[in-house]
């Protein structure tokens, strides 16, 4: 039997509106975060968020390898968008962000570690110079991709793929060993079916500009150094980028707002004066009914898609062809007198090559915060896995740990035996943004529209890292808002 919940509120929240946010990932976390004034110091609305799982944060996890505090899952965010660095300040961990100790990587290409090329947009260079004297390429494939600079235009439309259009300009080799690394690291999946207008716009921007890649990118890398940004380009967390949720949610909770784990939600319904949620029944609980003004819909495509499937049919369709890739995170904690030194903060593996891992961080390199809080450790960690190979993930502990050791034995001469290990399997944990996926996001929050006082948000629309989660979530929010006030007047 349900019953109907009267949401608690206290202060100025009673005279507010009321919305119900679903899905406490960091999208989630961020809308309820934006109504209750969090950043900007204005109400706008009483906030209840369900999360589904035990935890909040979603792809955001702190955890323990060998007595060491490390990140389970991301582990830095991009410094150049405003807004996480915004938003952890607002929750009182401004003082605990902290960029990289080192950001040169290698790619383990043609039989050896090979430093990334500098001077390239997502592997796509403006040097060739620059290029060669890394040895990532053949001598035939850097004149291939020098015939980037007398081929004719290619002409690419609204949206191409990255693949398709680098290795059009550039060849297979460009595409193989530099693209799919650097994006199978975002978006662990496949570089000719990924969109270059959702994943790299800068790149569609010189595409549609310029008729040679290598001089667009050139001439864009140029002009970002006439205007240096002295800010890191990522940064990361004292502690772990897995501080933040908890942080968010305590700043929400401390600004009134009612936050609940193992709360899955059965359905959601329109009403004359609102929207209707209601709960799934669970073994410690009976389902429960809560109305809301407004409601902020912060979960994977899936579970859009079946609570809109009444609602809004069109949106819950294109939600459920959103594909969605797995992968493994193999963290191996060492004691550091068995290790020699390992340069850098670590390296890609170009799938091409054939290896089980598709990367490495050095992280006791990458983040002088754990460097400092176990100086006779190092923890570094491995990927596995990506669209389509997902097989990987089934595969028990024993078997990954050692396919990583099999591997960062061969690339990197490590031969020591970690003292201890985790295995995190992030199963349909990263949206994929295939040719046309803006069109379809268009399409999605069209329909939705139509439907006075939600919104969507998260991953699967604008972006895949944290601070566009975060963007996306502060949106939502102005919508729902932007729905209230409109209804009201």
């Amino acid at each position: 039997m349900h019953s109907t919940t009267p949401v608690p509120s206290g202060g100025t929240t009673g005279r507010l509106p009321h919305v119900l946010v679903i899905g406490g990932g960091i999208a989630g976390l961020a809308a309820a975060a934006r109504l209750r004034g969090i950043v900007d110091g204005t109400e706008r609305a009483r906030v209840t968020l369900l999360e589904a799982s035990p935890r909040f944060g979603g792809k955001l996890l702190q955890g323990e390898v060998g007595g060491v505090g490390v990140d389970l899952g991301a582990e830095s965010m991009l410094a150049r968008r405003p807004e996480a660095i915004t938003l952890a300040r607002a929750v009182g961990l401004g003082e605990a962000l902290q960029p990289p100790t080192t950001a040169k990587a290698s790619i383990w290409t043609r039989g050896e570690l090979r430093p990334m090329p500098t001077g390239h947009l997502m592997g796509v260079p403006g040097d060739l110079d620059a290029l060669a004297a890394t040895g990532v390429l053949s001598p035939e494939g850097l004149a291939r991709a020098a015939e980037d600079e007398t081929l004719p235009r290619t002409e690419i439309g609204e949206d191409i793929g990255v693949g398709e259009y680098v290795a059009a300009r550039l060849g297979r080799e460009v595409v193989d060993r530099l693209v799919e690394p650097l994006l199978g690291g975002v978006y662990a999946g496949h570089a000719d079916a990924i969109s270059l207008s959702a994943a790299v716009p800068q790149l569609l921007a010189i595409a549609q500009r310029e008729r040679s890649a290598i001089k667009g990118v050139h001439a864009a890398l140029a002009a970002a150094a006439k205007n240096p940004d002295p800010a890191p380009v990522f940064t990361g967390v004292d502690g772990g980028i897995g501080r933040l949720p908890g942080a968010v949610a305590d700043a929400c909770r401390a600004a009134g707002a009612e936050l609940r784990t193992d709360t899955p939600v059965a359905a959601l319904r329109r009403t004359a004066d609102g929207w209707t949620v209601v709960t799934e029944t669970g073994p410690s609980s009976g389902g429960q009914t809560l109305t809301a003004d407004a409601v902020v819909l912060a979960v994977p495509a899936p579970v859009a898609a079946r609570l809109l499937a009444e609602l809004a049919p069109g949106a819950a369709a294109e939600l459920g062809r959103i594909e969605y890739a797995g992968m493994a995170l193999v963290t191996l904690a060492y004691h550091r007198a068995d290790l020699g030194p390992l340069p850098g903060s670590g390296f890609l593996v170009p799938p091409v090559d054939g290896r089980a891992i598709k990367a490495s961080t050095f992280s006791s390199n990458k983040w002088g915060w754990l460097d400092k809080a176990a100086p006779d450790r190092f923890v570094l960690r491995t990927s596995l896995g990506r669209q389509g190979e997902e097989a990987v993930l089934d595969l028990d502990d024993a078997e990954l740990v050692a396919r990583s050791r099999a591997d960062l034995r061969e690339a990197a001469g490590i031969t020591a035996t970690p003292y201890a290990h985790a295995v995190t399997r992030w199963r349909a944990g990263l949206p994929q943004y295939p040719v046309g996926h803006p069109q379809r996001v268009a399409r999605i929050e069209a329909a939705a529209a139509t439907l006075p006082g939600l919104a969507l948000c998260g991953a699967a629309y604008h972006g895949v890292g944290i601070p566009a989660c975060i963007a996306d979530g502060w949106r939502a929010a102005a919508a729902v808002t932007e729905d209230l006030v409109s209804g009201a007047e």
